[in-house]
């Protein structure tokens, strides 16, 4: 074991976000770290990286552990260039440069400090630090981010930071990773390679993700859930089983306090009219304690709150009459996405291109063709940076790319609903409330404060997230704000760039339900194996 985690209490002002965390590591273990929005899987690295320290309880590491995290913030980077970054956040590395770089015109006879010089150049050398800016930059160029190895870190975009802090983690060699959503802006081929390290890295990692690609190969997963922790042997797919399990034993648990709550508050009201009815006083007493005692017990009871309940659809599907019954009456609220499924439309042409080439200044690809109809869904596969959004643009009417051969055209009646990973600057500064009423009034739609307060209910927000500006969201409420954004129009076609980044895995699995029943047509771009296995459709791949 490297590390022991046990978190009694972390709140915010009133809100008490954990209150029994509790589990540990074992050396060169995967973890996979999942929860709903909101439920504190940051403030979990936050406290396990030193830098949140305002909880009760211990984190414990073994002696002389090394842990490196994903930073979450990048505040006060000047002119420091990537590979400055990257080079600062490995652990040794700027102590061992110092030595070397100074002592040899400082040490002079000194004998400790020769032996500290000649100690420190074995270290770099065992550490693979002399070969080690080749390495990163050869891992940057991996990631699609070739030549930034000499720009300024902070005029890099969030994706590419993410992207260099994956990078970073990947030549820390540490003990422990923290990982926070590694994967998100990576294309399907940066992705497989990140796992292939996973699975080979001799640190263990514990990694904040809902994508299920890379929660296949984890080796447990631990879930935070109603401000405690729930540890799972194995992978995803042992996950689903061993939750359905659980959340049925748990259901049944609950189904039995609230009968017993029932029980009580009868009880309560027939002891007090038999102490009312009674003349003896030793008997009065006796109800008078019997009242006394249920009464506490009852409020005991009513203090507990109702637990979170989620099983996966497929597993659902497959529960006992009685469990089902009682799923159906306890899970959790989950996202409500209302889209029309219109039965009777006709399968007419949608979008259609033919020997397309688009680009900047010289063409991204040649030769694409397009028939997409309602009904049918078009999966965009390519590398980040091989014409995907470009080709999105065309389709949309955007003129800025050029149109170097070929033709492609958009039905003109068509109501389109566009699902992008980045919000429209246009909504940062307004709070939720109006930003939702700013975009159905800048589309010339209806809206008003019912609907409102409807939309915000059904995507999970709370009447406290009204004033929060859009800015200021989370990184899944951002995406909520998004989805809710896209279906404003109730849209004939789909366009969806990566929409499973930053939703929980109920959230996840609406959106794919809903999609799957959806009449209309959906072009989408995701390197989320499960999702792409579960929308289908046909396969556009775009190389350049």
């Amino acid at each position: 074991m490297i590390a022991d985690v046990q978190i009694t209490e972390k709140s915010f002002g009133p809100k008490i976000l954990m209150k029994n965390i509790k589990f540990s590591i074992d050396d060169g273990e995967k973890v996979g770290v999942v929860g709903r929005n909101g439920v504190g899987k940051s403030t979990l690295f936050g406290i396990l990286a030193g830098v949140d320290k305002d909880y009760s309880g211990s984190i414990i590491f073994k002696r002389g552990v090394t842990v490196v995290s994903t930073a979450q913030e990048h505040h006060n980077t000047g002119n420091t260039t990537v590979l400055q970054y990257v080079l600062a956040g490995l652990p040794e590395y700027a102590q061992l440069s110092h030595i070397i770089e100074t002592y040899p015109d400082t040490m002079g006879d000194n004998m400790r400090l020769i032996d500290e010089y000649t100690q420190a150049l074995t270290r770099f050398d065992d550490k693979g630090f002399y070969q080690i800016e080749e390495k990163i930059e050869r891992e940057l160029d991996n990631f699609q981010l070739s030549g930034i190895a000499h720009q300024r870190f902070a005029s890099l975009s969030g994706g590419q930071k993410r992207l260099v802090e994956v990078v970073k983690i990947m030549h820390s060699d540490a003990h422990l990773a923290l990982v926070d959503e590694p994967t998100n802006h990576m294309d399907y081929v940066a992705k497989a390679q990140y796992i292939d390290w996973m699975k080979s890295a001799r640190e263990a990692m514990l990694v904040i993700t809902h994508d299920r690609d890379v929660l296949k190969e984890v080796n447990r997963i631990i879930e935070l859930k109603d401000g405690e922790s729930i540890s799972y042997k194995g992978n995803y797919d042992a996950y689903l089983k061993q939750n359905a399990v659980k959340t049925g034993t748990q259901m049944n648990d609950f189904e039995m306090i609230e009968k017993r709550i029932v029980n009580l508050k009868q009880k309560v009201i027939d002891y007090q009219r038999l102490k009312e009815k009674s003349r003896n006083p030793s008997t009065i007493q006796k109800f008078k304690r019997l009242e006394i005692k249920s009464r506490e017990e009852l409020a005991e009871l009513q203090e507990k709150e109702k637990p979170t309940f989620w099983i996966d659809k497929e597993s659902a599907a497959s529960l006992n009459y009685k469990t089902a019954e009682q799923y159906k009456k306890f899970k959790s609220k989950n996202i409500r996405m209302n889209i029309k499924n219109e039965e009777s439309r006709s399968k007419h042409v949608l979008v259609s291109a033919r020997e397309l080439s688009i680009g900047y200044g010289r063409p991204l690809f040649a030769g694409i063709d397009i028939d997409l109809r309602e009904g049918e869904a078009l999966e965009l596969r390519g590398r980040n940076g091989c014409g995907k959004t470009t080709l999105i643009k065309a389709l949309l009417g955007d003129t800025s790319p050029t149109l170097f051969a070929g033709e492609i055209s958009l039905d003109k009646n068509v109501r389109v609903g566009i699902y992008d990973q980045e919000i429209s600057p246009i909504y940062f500064d307004l709070p939720l409330e109006s930003a939702i009423e700013k975009m159905y009034l800048d589309r010339k739609l209806s809206i008003s404060t019912t609907k409102i307060r409807g939309l915000m209910s059904d995507y999970l927000f709370t009447d406290s997230d009204r004033e929060i500006p859009i800015a200021k969201l989370s990184g899944g409420q951002k995406a909520r704000f998004q989805i809710i954004t896209m279906l404003a129009n109730d849209p004939q076609l789909l366009i969806l760039d990566e929409p499973t980044n930053h939703l929980d895995l109920p959230s996840i699995e609406e959106l794919e339900t809903t999609l799957k029943k959806y009449q209309g047509a959906i072009i989408y771009v995701s390197h989320d194996g499960y999702f792409r296995s579960a929308i289908g459709g046909n396969v556009l791949a775009i190389n350049p």
